[in-house]
């Protein structure tokens, strides 16, 4: 075994060493549930961070350009959605040509019913992009000699989504956290954040999927401590008297960490029997032919998006590595993704393209930044002068940093650095200190006062008819008001729009499981506090 690289020590969280019987073992052996490992936890279901990269996926301008959003989506009756013995399960996964082992039990089961019944349609636009994106993984992985395979842990790390952005502030196709990024090599700045980079970020996941095997010898190990980090996936080996099968270690891992591995198993099984289940894949409008240009000058993709006359979602979609929609210049050469048709055009056109309004785009003195998906803040609050007033806003059931920073015209980070918050962690009833010019104070003194309802009429945001409409239930619920699910709503976002009300508060008012879709037109019961 060769020495552990620096950078990957740093990831550990306890400094002690792996116990020395840590050996491969056989990688052909399948395992059912109830045979081998008695009742396994079958609660374990789609973890909420990728429903809402699935969700966002649809969002992806290649996506919604195909054929209009619906026609992409087949829809067949229930009867034709085949489901399986155990036994058949089995048998194909054990045919798959791979030295992982792709074990299978009722855990495994539930993800797979996870992908092949609740959630097809999304499951058929993954099927779509990973023609794009899958013969770049292949490339890289088979560089390093990594087992194909491993290109599966995309779909559930990312669902395809080179914007994921999790709750745990991971990004990324493979998301990767901010430290680990740095330490393999990726760019993160104000501008640049190479996570996002489909290339550059899998050269980074693939150094270090390299680096967890030299610690484990054990591919379905190295995917459980990509996930949640080798110093967890080490306690649980201790904790469970030495063992290094996962399955034997799967309570001792974190909860999140639990459906990881089953749902790798289950994607790796639909991605290759995906048609036993009656799934085809969506025709994504995704230019599969590219170009990569490098960059020699700072450049914004509106340059290129009008110059070319290539739509500037495309070209984000394509570059989703450029936060502000700029290509930075300076001793490191960037490049510039272009569908192959229109590389030739750059090059002809290149210095008018650098030339084209750059006076505009890049004027240093007021830049103009491109609102996207991910857009972050990069302001330095500054304590307030003699000729600001201090305002005080007590929080209510359901606010959050963003809402009162719209209603008070301010920055959130600004909320932040004035009452000593860290983590957007606010509390009901904690008194928050707000700093106005005196000239518009008088326009916000009465904001504490108001309903959320008038707060969002007075930024233009009025609440709708669907979302101010009550309606009395039988039993024990109180009022709710329906809402009208609108297309590209997913329970995250719908859950913000109401005070103190959360996407499994929607859920549960709704009898909706994890992997329930919602569709354009369904109204949803939702019970608003406070």
């Amino acid at each position: 075994m060769r020495k552990l690289p620096v950078i990957l020590a740093l990831l550990f969280i306890e400094h002690s060493v792996l116990p020395a019987i840590i050996t491969p073992k056989d990688t052909t052996k399948l395992y059912l549930a109830d045979s081998i490992y008695g009742q396994l936890d079958i609660s374990d279901t789609i973890e909420s961070n990728f429903e809402i990269n699935l969700d966002s996926m649809l969002n992806l301008w290649y996506v919604k350009q195909s054929n209009n959003m619906d026609s992409v989506l087949s829809d067949i009756p229930d009867s034709l959605i085949p489901d399986y013995p155990d036994s058949v399960y089995i048998e194909r996964l054990a045919e798959i040509p791979t030295i992982i082992d792709l074990s299978y039990n009722r855990v495994v089961k539930n993800y797979i019913d996870a992908y092949t019944k609740k959630r097809r349609n999304t499951v058929e636009v993954m099927l779509g992009l990973s023609e794009y994106y899958f013969p770049i993984f292949d490339d890289i992985f088979d560089y390093y000699d990594i087992p194909n395979e491993m290109k599966y842990m995309s779909i559930i790390e990312s669902a395809l989504n080179p914007r994921a952005y999790s709750r745990a502030r991971a990004v990324g196709l493979w998301q990767f956290m901010y430290g680990t990024g740095r330490m393999y090599g990726l760019e993160i700045n104000s501008l640049v954040d190479e996570r996002r980079d489909p290339i550059k970020s899998t050269h980074a996941a693939a150094r270090f999927v390299k680096d967890l095997y030299e610690i484990y010898n054990d591919w379905i190990l190295v995917i459980a401590a990509y996930n949640c980090g080798p110093g967890n996936v080490n306690r649980a080996i201790r904790r469970s008297g030495g063992k290094t099968n996962y399955w034997d270690i799967y309570y001792y891992l974190p909860r999140e960490t639990r459906g990881h591995v089953p749902a790798f198993i289950a994607a790796t099984y639909v991605m290759n029997y995906y048609a036993e289940h009656n799934l085809t894949s969506a025709k994504v409008d995704i230019p599969i032919l590219c170009d990569t240009l490098h960059v020699k000058k700072e450049l914004h993709l509106k340059q290129v998006s009008e110059v070319l006359d290539i739509p500037l979602k495309e070209l984000r979609d394509l570059n989703p590595q450029y936060r502000h929609d700029i290509i930075p210049s300076g001793k490191k050469t960037y490049s510039l993704r272009l569908p192959a048709e229109y590389a030739g055009e750059f090059i002809d056109q290149e210095q008018f393209i650098y030339a084209y309004k750059d006076s505009v785009y890049l004027n240093k003195d007021k830049m103009i930044i491109s609102p996207t998906a991910s857009t972050y803040s990069h302001h330095i609050p500054e304590a307030p002068g003699k000729d600001y007033v201090k305002l005080k806003y007590a929080v209510k059931p359901g606010d959050n940093l963003g809402y009162i920073a719209s209603w008070y015209n301010v920055r959130v980070s600004d909320l932040r650095y004035w009452n000593n918050i860290r983590r957007n962690i606010i509390r009901a009833g904690q008194k928050l200190t707000i700093y106005k010019h005196k000239s518009k104070a008088k326009k916000y003194k009465n904001i504490d006062q108001m309903s959320f309802a008038e707060k969002q009429v007075m930024i233009g945001k009025p609440v709708t008819v669907e979302q101010s409409k009550p309606a009395t239930t039988s039993g024990n619920n109180g009022e709710y008001v329906m809402y009208t699910v609108k297309y590209g709503d997913n329970l995250w976002d719908i859950a913000k729009k109401f005070p103190g009300v959360s996407y499994t508060n929607i859920m549960q008012l709704n009898n909706l499981s994890e992997t329930d879709k919602i569709k354009p037109g369904q109204q949803l019961k939702i019970k608003p506090k406070g």
